[in-house]
Parts: C-alpha cells; structure tokens; sequence
C-alpha cells in the first residue's frame, strides 16, 4: 500500500495563514504587475502599458530592490492575503488573484513544474516585450493589449 502524497501547501492553507516564504514563493516572477497603467479619469477603465518599473529587472522580471522597493518606489503595492483579490490589474494568470478567487495555479507556475523558467517559456513573462520607464516620456504611445 502506497502514502497518499501530501497536497502542497498553496491548495492546503488559505492566503492569511501562510508564511512569509509560502507567500514569496507563490510570485511566478511574470514581472507583469510592475508594469504602468493608465487608467481613465472618466470611466475608469484600465490601459496596461509595455512600461516597466525602473527597478525591474527586465531579463530575469524581478525587482532589483524588492526588500526596499517602497523607499525607491513610493507608490509600489504591496499585496497581501486581504487585498490580493481586490487588484483588477493583476493579470488572470498571477497566483495571488488565481488563489484569492479559488483558482488552481497554471501548468507552468514554478511551484507546480519546479522551473522557475517555465513561465517565460509559456510567453506570460515581460522578457523581450517591456522596456524600463527611464527611457519613455509618454505612457500612452506605449498602451499594449497583452499584459490584460
């Protein structure tokens, strides 16, 4: 008689009660919600640009300065298990939005394959299609359909 193997722990322990390092973990490193949007004073609709933060790192889509982001970026988000489902602008594929709506992790999340490449292999990554905002003057030449 074979163990049942044990689920992991995303499917297991709810957002709020995870570790600080089960949470880190889940970021699939896509670098998707550090690029700018532009939202419609009027309707309220949302615009994702090709722009990057100027702390991404655009080949490996992490920040170059996590741990102290907000010093550099005052207006960085900072996600938590409470405001991870209210986010509109996270993209459809980010663990945290997936989880806080009930939704499995992708095939080629890192957590689920092991290979923190994998999500740029399946084109969900900025890699090769974001540039960093010290090089654009006008966001709205630089309003992209992909990211949503």
């Amino acid at each position: 008689m074979s163990a049942t193997p044990e689920a992991p722990f995303w499917k297991t322990t709810p957002l709020a009660a995870m570790s600080r390092e089960e949470w880190e973990s889940l970021c699939d490193g896509c670098g998707r919600c550090c690029l700018h949007k532009l939202e419609d004073a009027d309707s309220g609709r949302l615009q994702f640009t090709n722009v990057a933060c100027r702390l991404l790192d655009l080949g490996s889509c992490r920040c170059t300065r996590y741990a102290t982001r907000r010093r550099w970026v005052s207006d960085c988000v900072q996600l938590t298990p409470q405001t991870a489902g209210r986010f509109n602008w996270l993209p459809s594929t980010c663990a945290y939005r997936l989880l806080a709506e009930g939704g499995e992790l992708p095939d080629w999340h890192p957590l689920v394959c092991g290979d923190p490449a994998a999500v740029h292999r399946a084109g969900v990554s900025v890699r090769g299609r974001a540039i960093s905002e010290r090089y654009v003057h006008d966001l709205e030449t630089h309003i992209v359909e992909w990211p949503a």
